[in-house]
């Protein structure tokens, strides 16, 4: 198996240091989302006591210039705390804190897309809406070959591997059931995991979560998947379509309600919000991953459980549509619905928001609207 050389560390030596007493001193570790809009970054500090909110930890700032958001000439970025988790790697009293990045004139970095989610996120508070995200990931040697692939071949083809028992059909189990335990510890908002179609493809669920604090979870669970990843040595990508052929891709499903969804005849405000949905489709499939659309639709070609990208499609227990309906809520006549566009390396913020402004706010075309001045 292709794993890292710090993966072979002996784990025990580390583990006399890290139960270390720390006298009231406390590890903050401050993450950030970087200039490729996909790649997380962190740093830690010691404050002298422990943070009981999030307006007790101060702002930090980095180097810029080495993440791909600033030039060397001004390279000093702001991280401004703006939710704190518990830290399942180096244990209580440390936290884990999820920050904004600001350039020096204090404005968002280019991919600080928090900032204009919060806003829209605030505009729609009354509708109280609620998301649930599917995050598929893709588990790699460090070689960039899938984790458990045959070194010179493929596995047997899709069928037995989604939601798989066994030796044969299932790679990197420990690494999963690590991951959903740390998120548990840490306070993200995780709800669930299955092992997915391809093998070596996994899925774990993050919500019900209401307004901005969907990003803010998915994107801290993010961080913890990937710091589980190099304790095992391996890399889990978010890359849509990792083995092309006839292997499953990986998307970001994206279930949503607003309350008047969720309350008795709220079929009729699902349909009325997909309806909106069916005519602002290349919007979304603009924001549903960072690079316009061109990684999905390596993903969205209308086989594999995917609609086509060209194409709007909403139907009633279909994965092969835009939109589902899940059976019980069309049965229900009230809940919820799944779009099913997202990649997996969408930016849940971008997501969230797209979705608020299209179904809640109204708008149309491809253009947005800027709510600075309200």
């Amino acid at each position: 198996m292709s794993v890292s050389h710090s993966s072979r560390l002996n784990k025990l030596v580390r583990e006399q240091y890290v139960r270390l007493p720390q006298d009231g001193l406390v590890q903050v570790t401050y993450i950030w989302i970087d200039g490729s809009s996909e790649g997380v970054r962190c740093k830690t500090r010691t404050l002298d006591k422990e943070p009981k909110s999030i307006e007790d930890v101060p702002e930090w700032n980095f180097d810029g210039s080495s993440t791909a958001q600033a030039e060397g000439s001004n390279s000093d970025m702001f991280l401004v705390p703006v939710r704190m988790f518990r830290d399942p790697f180096c244990l209580d009293p440390n936290k884990l804190v999820l920050c904004e990045v600001l350039k020096y004139n204090r404005k968002p970095a280019e991919t600080n897309l928090r900032h204009t989610c919060k806003k829209v996120m605030d505009l729609v508070k009354d509708s109280h809406p609620w998301f649930g995200m599917e995050q598929e990931y893709t588990l790699l040697g460090i070689n960039g070959h899938p984790y458990g692939w045959p070194d010179n071949g493929f596995p047997g083809p899709q069928g037995p591997y989604y939601c798989g028992v066994g030796a044969d059909k299932v790679y990197g189990r420990d690494i999963v059931e690590s991951h959903y335990k740390a998120c548990l510890y840490a306070g993200v908002k995780i709800c669930g995991t299955n092992a997915e179609v391809m093998p070596s493809q996994w899925e774990f669920q993050v919500g019900p979560c209401e307004g901005i604090e969907m990003g803010d979870h998915l994107w801290m669970a993010r961080f913890i998947l990937h710091r589980v990843c190099e304790d095992f040595g391996v890399v889990a990508t978010l890359d849509p379509k990792p083995m092309t052929g006839n292997w499953n891709g990986a998307g970001c499903h994206t279930n949503y309600s607003t309350e008047e969804m969720r309350r008795e005849g709220g079929l009729k405000h699902i349909e009325a919000a997909i309806e909106k949905l069916s005519k602002r489709h290349d919007y979304h499939i603009c924001v549903y991953d960072p690079r316009g659309g061109r990684d999905n639709s390596r993903r969205l070609t209308g086989h594999h459980e995917t609609s086509n990208i060209f194409e709007f499609s909403a139907g009633v227990a279909n994965r092969g549509a835009s939109i589902r309906i899940p059976r019980q809520v069309g049965q229900d006549g009230y809940g919820y619905f799944e779009d099913r566009r997202p990649a997996a390396n969408c930016d849940p913020y971008a997501v969230t928001e797209a979705i608020m402004r299209t179904t809640v706010l109204n708008e149309t075309g491809v253009e947005t609207k800027d709510y600075a001045d309200h």
